[in-house]
């Protein structure tokens, strides 16, 4: 009898569960998004509840749709959305207060007030993260604080805090609280070099240590799923946070190899091997995955806004029905236009971090339409990420001569092209462009025996299409000057 890996890919708008065989060829899927919620300007959320049915939900439909039994799946990988903030009561399970998403800024003044107080160094030292209210410490901070009684209940050991893989494996197991220490590395709580929550972090942030989940490799025993979710009591063996799991999934295992995930936001990490090294400019440093007790670690720049532009130009400006019809009209535009999009909608992430950015559109003429302007949304990506190669280049001996690339974005060729001769590097698309869930099948087939090592996963990469750059050098030059000048003009400072 076949078997397979469920892999539960909860993402910042949707949830997803996959089913993969040995091979890490997909056999189903099952998609469900959930709703937003923007209670005020630069704060976004979620309902945990929301995040959990359509979890289920997702799992459910996809044995349906493989039309197979639980008793076939092996082992659960968990991947997510990472530093969204959730805080819950021991007893009940019921979170106290909304998700607080990765992209939410309301702790930009709390954020700004540490700096000032000449805490970013022995921050960046300890975690390899930047003060921001991107990261989950301010976050959880924030609950704490603003929920009635929920500090008291803290002490008293009454509530829970966890990312999102935190919060499932709970809701999944029982009870069972814990994470990995991918996802652990992007709360701005943990010591990469010790491998341990900090102490002087804690208390940086005001933070109750009984609040934290236990901190495992990323290919480790999470629990069992109780009966009643799935009919089987499956193991969840493997989770890591979505970007880390990509850079699994794409088997990015060697120092210099090098991905970037394009979906509602943009993650490009290159492994950096057993040695954490902090970037001289802005860029983060985190651990890739642990296995054995062993971290390898990772740099990691980030973009806050990259898919959720495609998004936002479909349903807040009604450009087109459908994503898939922006290769079209971008293929429309003349290659010298001189519209730019900056999609500043919740501040801009690396390297500038800066929260009180917006977003701006840039060089209209009489003779602009829709189609230079859904081009302008799509360039914008690919300038960011040669932002982001920059500082890479900077900070590292040996950066990437090619990147491989996936999420949804990847699908249009068009932008693939233009990143291409953007980055004037070899970019690579994989066949299977679910790297993120893919990674979290990965980690867990380690840990149930379907992988003997990471060597023989690596050998299941395949490439589906590679472009090549064909931009010449000035032109490439003239069009990022455009760019950087249009970000200069959105910056707070």
């Amino acid at each position: 009898m076949t078997s397979f890996i469920l892999a539960i890919d909860q993402g910042t708008t949707s949830s997803r569960a996959i089913l993969f065989d040995r091979q890490g060829q997909i056999t189903a899927i099952a998609q469900q998004e959930f709703p937003q919620h923007f209670p005020e300007d630069g704060w976004i959320e979620h309902n945990p509840e929301d995040i959990w049915e359509s979890v289920i939900a997702t799992c459910k439909e996809v044995l349906v749709k493989a039309n197979i039994s639980a008793s076939q799946v092996d082992g659960v990988g968990i991947t997510n959305q990472r530093e969204t903030t959730v805080v819950w009561d021991r007893k009940t399970g019921k979170p106290i207060y909304n998700a607080i998403v990765w992209q939410d800024r309301r702790t930009s003044e709390l954020c700004q007030s540490l700096r000032d107080q000449g805490h970013t160094e022995e921050v960046q030292a300890k975690t390899g993260l930047l003060i921001d209210p991107y990261f989950s410490a301010t976050k959880l901070a924030w609950i704490l604080d603003h929920v009635e009684g929920a500090r008291e209940r803290a002490e008293r050991g009454e509530l829970a805090f966890g990312t999102v893989d935190s919060f499932l494996i709970w809701r999944l197991t029982g009870g069972k609280h814990a994470t990995d220490a991918t996802n652990a590395s992007r709360t701005a709580l943990f010591n990469i070099h010790t491998q341990q929550w900090d102490e002087s972090l804690l208390k940086l942030y005001n933070v109750p240590a009984n609040m934290l989940p236990e901190v495992k490799d990323s290919s480790d025993d999470f629990g069992t799923l109780e009966v009643s979710w799935l009919g089987e009591p499956l193991p969840i063996a493997g989770v890591a946070g979505d970007q880390q799991a990509a850079l699994v999934g794409q088997a990015c295992f060697q120092p210099g190899m090098g991905k970037s995930t394009y979906g509602t936001g943009c993650f490009m990490i290159v492994n950096t091997g057993d040695t954490p090294s902090l970037s001289r400019n802005r860029l983060l440093t985190t651990i890739g995955y642990r296995l054995n007790g062993k971290p390898t670690y990772a740099m990691e720049g980030s973009i806050f806004v990259a898919g959720a532009t495609v998004q936002w130009l479909r349903d807040g400006l009604n450009l087109f029905a459908d994503a898939s019809e922006t290769e079209a009209l971008a293929r429309e535009t003349r290659s010298g236009h001189s519209v730019y999009l900056v999609p500043a909608f919740t501040g801009l992430g690396a390297p500038h971090w800066d929260p009180k950015a917006r977003g701006a559109i840039f060089g209209l003429t009489r003779d602009t339409g829709i189609a230079e302007i859904v081009a302008a949304g799509l360039q914008a990506v690919c300038y960011q990420t040669l932002d982001l190669q920059h500082c890479m280049n900077d900070d590292m001996d040996a950066a990437p001569k090619n990147l491989r690339v996936d999420g949804g974005m990847v699908k249009n060729s068009w932008v693939m092209q233009f990143l291409a001769d953007m980055l004037n590097v070899q970019v690579d698309r994989p066949t299977i462009l679910e790297t993120t869930a893919l990674g979290a099948a990965y980690l867990a087939g380690l840990r149930l025996g379907w992988y003997d090592s990471l060597e023989e996963i690596e050998q299941l990469w395949r490439c589906e299409k590679s472009f090549t750059p064909m931009m010449e050098e000035t032109t490439r030059e003239h069009l990022y000057q455009g760019w950087l000048d249009a970000v200069s003009r959105v910056r707070s400072n």
